[in-house]
This record gives C-alpha cells, structure tokens and sequence, in this order.
C-alpha cells in the first residue's frame, strides 16, 4: 500500500494531459477504497510537469478571446477553461499532499473529491474541443493559477485563502453568464458542461471556507479579517463585482468575507 502524498505527487508529476486524469481517478479511488495510508513523508514538487503544448504567456499577453459569438471564439473559451481544470487537478492534489498533515481525514477525503471532480471536469472540455475541430494545446494558455499557487505554498490558510475562496469561487460569479452566451449561440453541449461544472464548483468552494474556518478556530483567530489579510497580502488581482452572491452563500462565502475589501 503506498500513501497520500506519494498518490497526489504521482499526479502533479505526470505531465500528459490524459494520464494525469487517469492518474487523478486512480488515486481519489485508491483513498476512497482505503488502499492509501493517511501519511505524508514526501515533498510535493515546486512546479508541476507540464506538457509540451499549450505554450504558457503571461496573462497580459493572453490574445483576446471574444464572447463566444462565433465558433472560433467559443473554441478559444473552452480552450482556456480547459486549461483552468487542467491546472485545478494539480491544485487539488498539491493543497492535499503539500498540507494534509495540517488536518485530520475529512480534509482528504474532500479535496481527493475535488480531485476527481477537476480531472472531470477537464476531460469533458477536451472532449468537446475535439467535438469542434480543435484540442488541448492548440491556443496559449496563462499560468496565473499556478503562480497563486506558489506565492501560498508555505501556508495552508493563505492557500485556502486565495484557490478556492477566491479563483475559484470566481468561477461561481462568471460561469452562469458564459452559460448563457453559449446558449445563445446554440451551443448548447457546452453549456450543459459548464452547468456541470458551476455546481461542482459550489461543493468546492465551501470545502475550501469550511477548512479555512475550521483551522482559523483552531488558532483562535477571526476568519473573515484573517481571510482579507491574506488575499490583500497574496492575491494578485481586485475582488470586483459582479458577485454570484447566492451561489458564494451556498457555499459558505458570506458578504462578510469579501464585501469589506471588494472594489467598485
């Protein structure tokens, strides 16, 4: 039987697209059926191994995508999501095997779910790219996630803090509006997967507030100030509106959180 951290690091050091979703599987089953010892005796990689393609830009040299009126915009869309679920499984198992130490089962047993859910989710969108004429790597793609996932990594409540309450509670905000556009533009097999998408994204979210809370009790500190510190201090960007507040309260991400630092 091997263990947690050496299932999570097999994932974030494979870098071909489709083994690591098979990778993904293989390791939130192998927990799930009790086939990997809750230990933690490795250290997880800086970087992730990454395929070939897509080529990597910073963010501000991203090439305009459009609004998915035509199909070349949504095929760029999709492409860019792809590659968010693509760096979220490694996301996923590097909060588990970086931090897992810091929390007791449950917080494995949720974020190998997440796990499972982001490599899912990334096989669907690759799926439909190749549906469409196009496929993983064939447009550049940003590597912001990950930079937010260095800048946390010494620090599991500043990781919580900015992946799932920020990144990708953002998801909940911009997600229903890109629904929308593709059904506008009868594209309607994409938009059933980013309704798959968006609803998964809610359990996400509130594992990472929940855990977030559950380790700032356990320090005996405020969670919403805590939580304002540490993204002032780590996240790059602005919490702006449009907010999905129903779907952030669903998930446990109250006003509370991120009214008070919100800009516009």
């Amino acid at each position: 039987m091997t263990n947690v951290a050496e299932a999570a690091r097999a994932v974030l050091l494979t870098a071909d697209p489709r083994a690591k979703v098979a990778a993904a599987r293989k390791a939130a089953r192998d927990w799930r059926l009790g086939r990997l010892d809750h230990a933690f005796d490795l250290v997880m990689p800086d970087r992730p191994a990454r395929p070939a393609e897509p080529e990597l830009l910073p963010p501000n040299r991203m090439p305009k995508r459009g609004r998915a009126g035509s199909e070349r915009s949504r095929i760029a869309m999709i492409h860019a999501l792809a590659h968010i679920e693509f760096v979220a499984i490694d996301l996923a198992f590097d909060l588990v095997g970086r931090f897992g130490a810091h929390f007791p089962r449950g917080f494995t047993d949720d974020w190998m779910r997440v796990g499972a859910d982001e490599a899912m989710h990334f096989a669907l969108l690759d799926r439909r790219l190749k549906a469409l004429g196009s496929r993983y790597g064939a447009m550049p793609a940003h590597d912001g996630l990950w930079e937010a996932a260095e800048a946390t990594a010494h620090d599991p409540l500043a990781r919580l803090a900015v992946v799932p309450m920020v990144l990708e509670a953002r998801g909940l905000d911009v997600t229903p509006g890109t629904i929308v556009r593709f059904e506008e533009a009868g594209d309607h097999a994409t938009a059933r997967i980013l309704r798959r998408i968006v609803t998964d994204e809610v359990r996400h979210v509130h594992a990472g507030t929940r855990w977030f809370e559950s380790l700032c009790a356990e320090k005996g500190i405020v969670s919403e100030t805590t939580w304002q510190r540490l993204v002032s201090q780590y996240f790059r960007g602005v919490l702006k509106p449009p907010f999905n507040d129903s779907a952030r309260d669903s998930a446990g991400l109250t006003r509370d959180y991120y009214a008070p630092i919100a800009q516009g």
